[in-house]
């Protein structure tokens, strides 16, 4: 028992609900808004930075467990940090400093800020309970908790627009969700334990005669929790809300968020129902057929839509189901390559987004013709930006290649029929499709034509449903760059975005140790 691990989960919940019913003074332009503001900074960084550095020591100081209750017998909330668990928590806790900051500058002219930040603090520590989870159970719980916590974060501003976004995140999700409950009950019927354990730890002897109706389980928990992976049929939530929510959300959400579908999928294929009992099964196939086309569908829907934020999350859509593909394969370093992709999209969506909110704060745009000789003024963004789209792309040394060459080489020697060279195609038409829809960006921020180079000396623009009128009526002229605060978020996660690829070898390796112990 290791009561340690309660902490970091606690801890943010606490004080973040403690922003959310107490006094901290949002008028900006009263007498003393700013330092009331500089206080909120301040005691949102503290409580973060502490949450934080305690969920690392956590993760990275050796298995720790802890029994919280039991609900009913032979099944506890039951915490265990593993592998798996450690990956996960710290592209979370990265991400979510990273977005504080950027939000720090960002979120004065949304308002509000208290309450984003209540929730944004809650929901660090509900993930940091979804990475820690022992057993399905406890991860389900965590799961829906993560739904519930983030929604307020997409209808944030209150639009109209906003609140039918949040509403159908909402009903997506908890439609997904009760795809996993079924699943879990099935499973819990049929296996030793639900704890989680590298290889599953399904009764091979109790399941001998039902087969059928455990892999009708355990597609319902792949097409349920790949609802907030994006995975189609239940995609359709992420573009409806990325572009309403501020920018900082839309990056949780985006790098984030959609994980933890990922993180309950590969729970339930690899720790509980094990590779062997669905190699080669219709579930395998229907599943790497139902990630192809979220890959392809995303892509092209990507590339024809002129509304920056929501392009990106159609991108979403593809990005993450490259993820769900690699899974899906069932093979070690198809494994290996999906988990190495968990990272690099966390970082690159991240940094989208944000370089997204760039210039909603800046200039007030939204859709990407008005982006035209943007990099005139903002060349340290629009680099950054460059960078990221590279990464995305998959080009090389960067560490979407490396990624992406894992997922093609496991397409490759999984032995899987038609899917063993469709996928590595499909994957490279995404790519093409994705250097379509980011890089022409980057070619007109910094080689204009005449046309775009007017304009841009004062902030204007047309005002996106969800990202505040607030936000675009009190902007004043601008300095040539961002704040540090801004700035360096961007600047830090395209230079992590290159190093994954320049220097692979400790996640890859990492990655590869994980992709052994559950084969």
């Amino acid at each position: 028992m290791d009561a340690f691990l309660l902490i970091p989960i606690v801890l943010p919940m606490f004080f973040g609900a403690l922003l959310l019913f107490f006094s901290f003074r949002e008028k900006n332009t009263a007498p003393g808004g700013r330092r009331e503001r500089a206080r909120l900074c301040l005691y949102v960084s503290a409580v973060l930075g502490i949450s934080v550095a305690l969920a690392l020591a956590a993760a990275w100081s050796g298995d720790r467990e802890l029994v919280l209750f039991t609900l009913f017998e032979g099944v506890p909330v039951y915490f265990h940090v593993d592998a798996l668990g450690r990956l996960f928590v710290t592209v979370v806790s990265l991400i979510w400093v990273l977005s504080a900051l950027f939000a720090f500058v960002y979120m004065k002219h949304e308002g509000k800020e208290k309450r984003y930040y209540g929730f944004y603090l809650i929901l660090y520590g509900v993930l940091v309970a979804l990475d820690f989870s022992g057993n399905l159970v406890t991860m389900y719980l965590f799961y829906e908790l993560t739904t519930l916590v983030s929604m307020p974060l997409v209808l944030h501003n209150g639009t109209r627009e906003a609140v039918m976004a949040a509403l159908k995140y909402l009903f997506y999700s908890m439609c997904g969700a009760y795809g996993g409950l079924f699943s879990v009950f099935f499973l819990y019927r049929y296996s030793d334990s639900l704890n989680f354990a590298p290889g599953g730890t399904l009764n091979q002897a109790a399941a001998q005669g039902h087969e059928g109706i455990l892999l009708i389980a355990v597609f319902a928990a792949l097409v349920g929790f790949g609802a907030k992976a994006g995975m189609v049929p239940l995609h359709a939530w992420l573009p409806t809300a990325h572009p309403v929510a501020p920018s900082p959300a839309s990056a949780v959400l985006s790098g984030v968020i959609v994980k933890s579908g990922v993180l309950a999928v590969v729970r339930v294929v690899f720790y509980v129902a094990g590779t062997d009992f669905l190699q080669g099964t219709w579930v395998q196939y229907v599943w790497m057929t139902l990630a192809l086309l979220t890959v392809f569908m995303g892509s092209m829907l990507a590339y024809r839509e002129q509304i920056f934020k929501k392009r990106l999350a159609y991108s979403t859509v593809s990005q993450v189901s490259y993820i769900m593909f690699g899974l899906s394969l069932l093979t070690p370093d198809a494994f290996t390559g999906a988990l190495l992709h968990v990272v690099v999209h966390a970082v690159v969506k991240c940094g989208l987004f944000l370089t997204a909110g760039v210039f909603v704060y800046r200039f007030g745009y939204t859709r990407a013709e008005e982006l035209g000789g943007i990099g005139k003024k903002m060349p340290k963004t629009m680099w950054c930006y460059l960078l990221l789209s590279l990464t995305l792309v998959g080009i090389p040394p960067t560490g979407g290649f490396v990624s992406k060459w894992y997922l093609a080489e496991g397409a490759l020697q999984s032995g899987t029929g038609v899917f063993s060279w469709l996928g590595p195609v499909v994957l490279l038409v995404s790519a093409l499709l994705t250097a379509g829809y980011l890089l022409p960006i980057a070619m007109k921020g910094f080689f204009p034509g005449s046309e775009h180079l007017q304009g841009l000396e004062e902030p204007h623009g047309i005002e996106e449903p969800g990202e505040g009128a607030q936000a675009h009526s009190s902007r004043k002229a601008l300095g040539p760059e961002l704040s540090p605060a801004m700035l360096v978020p961007l600047v830090v996660l395209a230079a992590l975005a290159v190093w994954l690829g320049v220097f692979p070898g400790p996640v890859s390796e990492y990655a590869a140790r994980i992709a052994t112990a559950v084969f």
